[in-house]
């Protein structure tokens, strides 16, 4: 007994000795959710830790960033976000995350212990006990704030950019944003990773590769109250939403529960058809962005409010400039970044997400700055000669590339608003700008006109959407009676809703539901496209770009007029093999799913026909002239055409790479697979061996009389076949399509043969291909053609979505 109580005294001497030398430090205080001191000398950070098993947010993020899209470490981009606590453990504080994917929400503590003692949580980083301070602990939040959290090595290394570690001689604390408010404490650390560079990427990025910094900021966030009300999800709200499985759910219940994430807002006088919010939704514009665009992106993002509107919220979403003395990683605030990358790339929202209950914290957008450029660039492709009169003719593209900021503004706010894409809704009347758009060009007299290009303001959908997320509802209203109505409402308007899967051409099968297409008819709108498309090639000339460009530069602005197809394009082979389905529910009397009619898929594959046509991908010989050799200084780059001639121009190259664009989504073995089961089930729908006819007519039975139109068609008919026999041998593909894609290739062996549309020093090569094939089909390989430039009208090919 005598021995414990002078070990306890020797405690406290020490406590309290060791509490007169922190006071003695010389510490720069911050007073907030957490107190901290900041000691200059040994550049550390002491957090004061009051309360035990409190629950708050913690999150990571990028404050600076690398500045390549291939690499994705972007300047503002949010990292995870975490339900931690710190729980005390002998003379340590851990930082423990509870597991937020199994609960049970219950007044049953034994079975709420039962829950969390059957699933792993997870211990962040346990800190020494350095100091007490009226009762409060004290520990030293420096070695956690050092670390790569974010995970710049791991992508780094994913991306093959090299091998690298955190270098803590080279790495300290950043006081530029650390601070402390009632609700949330904000740090940051520059760190700077040492390692062997590799890739290209990282290489031209920085100033010396070997050595890479950037900040990274953490954020401690006190969590909301308990007064937010979850709202459920529904698969055809467009909401995105949070999931868990409750084991205190009844057994006649489903476990997995589903709510829609949203911002809180909320009536300042509910009995009231129209009243201000509580609390109004407000993002802010980063004041980096430069005019117009800054302009544009605050018209774009304030179109969202008209949806509130409809709702009976006045001026409840609002979009202003971001204070001066305001930080764009402060949790408090709804930001719009515009994110600068060495090449262009895509825009995303992302948010901050309570795990509890789908409230959104806080929402944050990023825009990449090269996007507008490409626009601007497609309308200098598209229009006849702007540059033939004076060079400083740029309203007209101008306009057009604003035009379409202001929808991207919308539209990855509307991300961080809860809502996900809705890439079915440019099948009826533009519904959303949720969509990816692609530019509207009309054609007329042989000029086309730009004035229409974007549609301007929100969609109908987008109403239905915020009014399925954010409609307050009366205490006696059935709220889950009333979130059907909005829904049925939206049905029988013709509104669809079709998200990211389903929509793509590599794996989606709904005939409806595209990327960066328009028109209720995708076949139609192709047919349409093609035809602008050729005007505007037959206009194109040297007065596409300014006095004293180099010529190369003109080769580049042709790039996204010759793919200007591509994407109608893409949408048009989901429509053969396709689907016409929905997010259907029982009781809610949609369409559930069938097979697209088989004259909408003929057609399709009719006008798919046109795209591996000589006379759509021949480069007129009058134009290849306008694209010498590379000038000094301007070589290729990854958004130039690709070819085989050396330095100069490669129109057949050109021709094949727009040949494989169309004819590899169209010869996808899950395509193939479903056309072989629809004939199955239908005989009068669409089969597979009716495309292989197809294909063959428009390829091997085709010939010229120019020189040159027949040199393109080999570049085609070399694509069909590698498709074709590559279905013969793919593990992906399902023995009935093996067999008539050899079958198919029987008859193109026949065509050879009889000489009458292949010239025999053709034929005898493409002879040699079958027969390595029929020898030894283990060693085919898939020849890729000449690498297709960057891709999407405004950026590559994705849009994110991020809920954190």
């Amino acid at each position: 007994m005598k021995k414990h109580t002078l070990l306890c005294v020797f405690i406290l001497c020490a406590t309290s000795s060791f509490s007169q030398v922190l006071k003695k430090k010389k510490v720069e205080p911050y007073t907030g959710f957490f107190n901290f001191y900041y000691e200059e000398q040994q550049d550390k950070i002491y957090l004061e830790v009051a309360n035990l098993d409190e629950e708050f947010l913690y999150v990571n993020s990028l404050a600076s960033g690398i500045g390549s899209n291939d690499i994705g470490l972007d300047r503002g981009q949010l990292g995870s976000e975490r339900l931690v606590k710190f729980k005390k453990a002998g003379h340590k504080l851990l930082l423990v995350q509870p597991n937020q994917n199994f609960r049970a929400i219950t007044d049953n503590a034994l079975e709420k212990k039962s829950i969390e003692q059957a699933f792993a949580t997870s211990v962040l980083f346990g800190f020494k006990i350095e100091d007490t301070i009226n009762g409060n602990y004290v520990i030293d939040l420096t070695p956690f704030l050092m670390q790569d959290t974010h995970g710049v090595v791991d992508r780094l290394k994913a991306q093959n950019e090299g091998t690298y570690k955190l270098d803590l001689s080279k790495s300290a604390l950043s006081l530029e944003r650390t601070k402390a408010f009632p609700k949330n404490v904000e740090f940051e650390a520059l760190l700077t990773f040492d390692g062997e560079p590799k890739g290209q990427n990282i290489k031209s990025v920085t100033p010396t590769a070997s050595l890479v910094s950037v900040i990274q900021h953490h954020s401690f966030i006190q969590l909301p109250d308990a007064n937010y009300k979850p709202r459920t999800f529904d698969p055809g709200s467009g909401a995105i939403s949070i999931s868990y499985m409750d084991y205190a759910t009844p057994i006649e219940d489903p476990i997995v529960k589903r709510f829609a994430i949203r911002h809180r807002l909320e009536k300042k006088n509910p009995e009231l058809p129209m009243s201000e919010a509580v609390e109004p939704i407000i993002y802010y514009l980063d004041p980096g962005t430069p005019e117009p665009v800054r302009t544009a992106l605050l018209e774009g993002g304030r179109w969202w409010n008209e949806a509130y509107e409809a709702i009976g919220f006045k001026n409840a979403f609002q979009v202003k400039m971001l204070p001066e003395d305001a930080d764009p990683m402060d949790c408090r605030y709804n930001v719009i970044q515009w994110v600068h990358r060495s090449t262009r790339g895509w825009s995303y929202g992302a948010s901050v997400v309570d795990p509890r209950t789908g409230e959104i914290i806080k929402g944050h957008v990023s825009l990449g700055s090269l996007r507008i450029r490409q626009d601007f660039m497609i309308a200098q492709a598209l229009l006849n000669q702007p540059f033939a009169t004076y060079d400083t003719n740029n309203e007209p593209m101008l306009q057009m590339a604003l035009s379409r900021i202001r929808q991207l503004s919308a539209h990855e706010i509307g991300h961080t608003l809860g809502f996900a894409h809705n890439f079915a809704a440019s099948s009826t009347a533009d519904a959303s700008v949720m969509d990816y758009p692609h530019p509207k060009m009309t054609l007329k007299d042989g000029e086309i006109s730009l004035d229409h290009a974007y549609t301007d303001g929100i969609g109908i959908w987008d109403k239905t959407t915020v009014a399925y997320s954010y409609s307050e509802f009366n205490q006696d209203t059935d709220e889950q009676e009333a979130l059907r109505e909005i829904l049925k409402s939206a049905q029988e308007q013709g509104l669809r809703f079709i998200s990211d899967t389903d929509a793509r051409a590599t794996g989606g099968a709904h005939a409806y539901a595209h990327l960066w297409d328009n028109g209720t008819s995708a076949s139609d709108e192709l047919d349409r496209v093609i035809k602008v498309r050729a005007q505007a090639i037959a206009n194109f000339s040297k007065d596409n770009i300014r006095t004293y460009e180099p010529y190369s530069v003109l080769e580049d602005v042709f790039v996204p007029l010759y793919f200007f197809h591509r994407y109608q394009a893409e949408a048009t082979t989901k429509l053969v093999g396709g689907l016409d389905y929905n997010y259907a529910v029982k009781g809610d009397d949609q369409l559930i799913s069938k097979v697209l009619e088989v004259n909408l898929q003929k057609e399709a594959l009719e006008t798919l026909m046109l795209t591996i046509s000589a006379e759509t991908l021949a480069i007129p010989k009058e134009k290849l002239n306008l694209f010498p050799p590379r000038a000094f200084g301007y070589g290729k780059t990854r958004e130039s055409f690709s070819g085989k001639t050396g330095v100069s121009f490669d129109a057949l190259s050109a021709s094949e790479t727009a040949s494989d664009m169309v004819l590899e989504l169209l010869l996808i073995p899950q395509r193939a697979n479903r056309l072989v089961q629809q004939k199955s089930l239908d005989p009068k729908q669409l089969g597979l061996e009716e495309v292989f006819q197809q294909l063959i007519k428009n390829s091997f039975e085709k010939t010229h009389k120019d020189a040159y139109y027949n040199e393109v068609q080999q570049s085609i008919n070399v694509t069909v076949l590698k498709y074709i026999m590559n279905l013969a041998v793919s593990d992906a593909a399902i023995f009935q399509v093996q067999a008539q894609a050899n079958t198919a290739i029987n008859e193109i062996s026949k065509i050879l043969k009889d000489k009458k549309y292949v010239a025999p020093v053709y034929a005898a090569q493409y002879e040699r291909l079958i027969l390595q094939l029929r020898e030894h089909p283990e060693n085919f390989k898939l020849e890729t053609a000449p690498r297709i430039p960057d891709g999407s009208p405004i950026g590559t090919d994705v849009c994110n979505y991020n809920s954190n």
